[in-house]
């Protein structure tokens, strides 16, 4: 199998790419460390919504609907502010709809490629966010620590570690999501119409016309209760949804499935995120954002015991990590 790993231009942004047999990868160092495409060659998919070259400007405005960007802390918080440990950081109010934070401070600025690099049976690069006195992100989050990424590619598919230092003296909240962006349809000749899919969602969570959770759950709709087992298309209906995550035989995962192709894209993102959004730009066909996050948005705003709402606390020295993939199975048509 041959595997390549290069520095090269994705729409004439600086990327570096991985190839491993028929499958190829490019990620965006100097925005946001995005995973922009994801492909398989062979069969002419791609996976990810990648921007064309009349689409860059707008995306580095605002990378967050293509490809896979990093949340650093991820959604909202009310009014910006985001109380941790007896103090109060102010974030920017950057949706003024709702007058809240939105999506954190990683997603759109450089981060240093650390390496990348090439064996027999995959390729990888390795990319990180050291955070100091100075830095832009520690502005808001006055914290020291390392952010760091790495994709691989291999016969299997795309693999994603991430992991979080504290290298600071005083305990550091730790909240992570993708805003992940899949194609529907991924495949040349398929339709929207071919696509239905599946997602370890638990409880729905209540949100306020702020898009903020109340803390209550609401019932599932007899549809939204198919997602736990699929046969739903992506594009049912509206959804800017939150919900718990309730793993299956021990996996939290997304799955689409394109019955023309007779083909099962499987996004398994670990059990450490343990809620859902869900976001399909208004039930517009073509792409969707099954979101796996660490938090509740609005976390440190929530009255609710922290394990309960994935509000982790790194102490000094400690490390958060997980892992995620992506890969598709054959299914009989």
């Amino acid at each position: 199998m041959t595997t390549k790993a290069y520095e090269g231009i994705f729409q004439g942004e600086k990327a570096v790419w991985l190839q491993a047999g028929r499958y190829e990868a490019a990620v965006l160092p100097e925005i946001g460390a995005n995973l922009i495409a994801f492909r398989d060659n062979e069969k002419e998919y791609r996976f990810l919504r990648e921007p064309s070259l009349e689409e860059m400007e707008a995306f580095k405005a605002r990378p967050i609907i293509h490809g896979i960007p990093v949340l650093f802390p991820p959604n909202r918080y009310e009014d910006g502010k985001f109380p941790w440990k007896g103090k109060v950081f102010q974030f920017p109010v950057n949706e003024p709809k709702t007058g809240n934070h939105l999506h954190g401070f990683v997603h759109d600025i450089p981060w240093e490629v650390e390496r990348f690099g090439t064996n027999e049976s995959e390729s990888s690069v390795t990319l990180a966010l050291k955070v100091r006195e100075g830095h832009s992100v520690y502005t808001y989050l006055p914290f020291e620590f390392t952010l760091r990424l790495t994709y691989v590619l291999n016969q299997f598919g795309l693999q994603q570690h991430i992991s979080v230092h504290n290298e600071g003296q005083e305990a550091m909240p730790c909240l992570i999501a993708y805003h992940t962006t899949i194609n529907a349809p991924f495949a040349p000749n398929s339709q929207a119409a071919d696509y239905t899919f599946k997602m370890t969602i638990g409880n729905r969570w209540e949100m306020s016309e702020r898009m903020l959770p109340t803390g209550e759950y609401q019932p599932l709709s007899s549809e939204e209760a198919k997602m736990k087992v699929g046969g739903l298309s992506p594009f049912f209906e509206s959804m800017d949804n939150h919900y718990t995550t309730a793993p299956q035989n021990g996996r939290n995962y997304m799955e689409l499935t394109d019955a023309r192709e007779g083909v099962k894209l499987v996004y398994d993102v670990g059990t450490s995120y343990k809620q859902w959004m869900i976001w399909n730009n208004g039930a517009t066909e073509g792409f969707f954002c099954p979101e796996p996050q660490m938090n509740l948005v609005n976390a440190p705003n929530v009255d609710m015991p922290a394990d309960q709402i994935g509000l982790v606390s790194l102490e000094p020295g400690e490390v958060w990590s997980e892992s995620a993939r992506l890969y598709t199975i054959e299914i009989k048509k």
